[in-house]
């Protein structure tokens, strides 16, 4: 288990406990890769401050600073919660597979939740959520499509330990928050049995337990936003 305030650690991880910053929790968890967390409350705007911005310019966490590069040189930052998932993994090997096409069919489930899990379920439960007001098409459009989704990744685990095969990785770690939100989206995991044997396995994982300890599904109990908070977090434009 690693020391989040060590001083000593290489790796800076900017940090709210969303599903998209737990993925980062739980790379670093359960490699045990020193690193130091830096808290980035979303409701009251730190992501939009100038200092994250130079860091993560979409202003999204999670982001990092590895101060030990691989080259040796300037501490390198990193954007995109599955990019650092990418750029750890190949820099220390640690929950990336050996071969090369286990390495692939990892990149292509890493690009699949990034792509549609993760967006479409996020989508769900905003509007299942967080929407000032209930739209009914909204809701059932993005909760059939992570129906569908979750479909898709009880196929591919069926005969299977984990997404690739019998080994966990950064694939696994990528989706697992994902899933972890499944009352909040709407779903009921008994519908697909695989996933949720592969659900059940990660949460028995001693870092997943670790790093779940306190946290609450954003989703199933939807927290009341002032209008300033909301404009922070939900109201962003061009110029803003």
């Amino acid at each position: 288990m690693t020391d989040p305030t060590s001083t000593a650690a290489a790796i800076d991880l900017y940090y709210a406990a969303t599903p998209n910053g737990l993925k980062l929790r739980l790379y670093l968890e359960e490699t045990g890769i020193a690193h130091r967390v830096v808290p980035v409350r979303l409701s009251a705007g730190d992501q939009l401050k100038p200092e994250f911005l130079a860091i993560s310019p979409n202003n999204k966490i999670p982001a990092i600073v590895d101060h030990a590069p691989a080259d040796g040189g300037e501490p390198v930052s990193v954007f995109e919660s599955g990019a650092i998932l990418l750029y750890l993994a190949r820099k220390t090997g640690l929950l990336w597979p050996r071969a090369e096409r286990a390495q692939w069919e990892a990149t292509q489930w890493l690009f699949w939740q990034m792509a549609g899990l993760g967006p479409m379920a996020g989508q769900a439960g905003h509007f299942r959520a967080h929407a000032p007001e209930a739209v009914a098409y909204a809701i059932e459009r993005y909760t059939r499509e992570v129906q569908r989704l979750f479909g898709v990744l009880d196929r591919q685990l069926r005969g299977r330990e984990f997404i690739v095969g019998d080994e966990y990785s950064i694939a696994d770690v990528a989706c697992y928050p994902w899933i972890w939100v499944h009352t909040g989206l709407g779903q009921n995991l008994a519908d697909t049995p695989d996933l949720q044997s592969w659900f059940e396995r990660i949460s028995a994982r001693p870092a997943t337990q670790r790093v779940y300890a306190g946290i609450e599904d954003p989703y199933a109990k939807a927290p009341k936003f002032s209008e300033a908070e909301r404009k922070v977090l939900f109201g962003q434009n061009p110029k803003s």
